[in-house]
């Protein structure tokens, strides 16, 4: 069996990077573990220290269970390079290579709407982008097969 993953996104302002991945990835919020009701009552179990509170991280999934899930944690230090591994966007569909660049362009002006940031496009084949702390991804198109 395949070990399954979650990935972990550092960042400044947890409630900020959620949301732009939220609808970026089409993902909700992940229920807390049972049998808590709530993130909240599921963190009081820990001892955090007195300057950390919820809204510090936040857990995502993929609502039909399939993606990796995605913790966005605030962190004390800053961005200072570009990341060492990054998301790829792969946005579905078939047909010509221009129909293809049309609806990757669609898909990185969408998330730019929702606060992402073009860096870089690479015509016909993938856009690259950063998200509201400037984390980089990129856009293209899904492979076919």
């Amino acid at each position: 069996m395949a070990a399954r993953i979650d990935l972990t996104l550092d960042c400044a302002d947890a409630q900020l990077v959620a949301a732009f991945w939220k609808t970026a990835l089409g993902y909700i919020d992940e229920p807390p573990p049972a049998p808590f009701a709530t993130r909240a009552e599921w963190l009081a179990q820990f001892d955090l220290p007195e300057d950390e509170s919820e809204g510090d991280a936040a857990w995502l999934c993929d609502p039909d269970g399939v993606g990796p899930r995605l913790t966005v944690l605030k962190v004390p230090e800053p961005k200072r390079v570009k990341n060492r591994l990054h998301m790829d966007i792969r946005v579905p569909g078939h047909g010509s290579p221009q129909e293809r660049w049309t609806r990757i362009r669609a898909e990185a002006e969408r998330l730019a709407g929702a606060g992402g940031r073009i860096v870089a496009e690479f015509d016909g084949h993938h856009v690259t982008m950063a998200d509201p702390e400037g984390n980089e991804f990129c856009v293209g198109a899904a492979a076919s097969g």
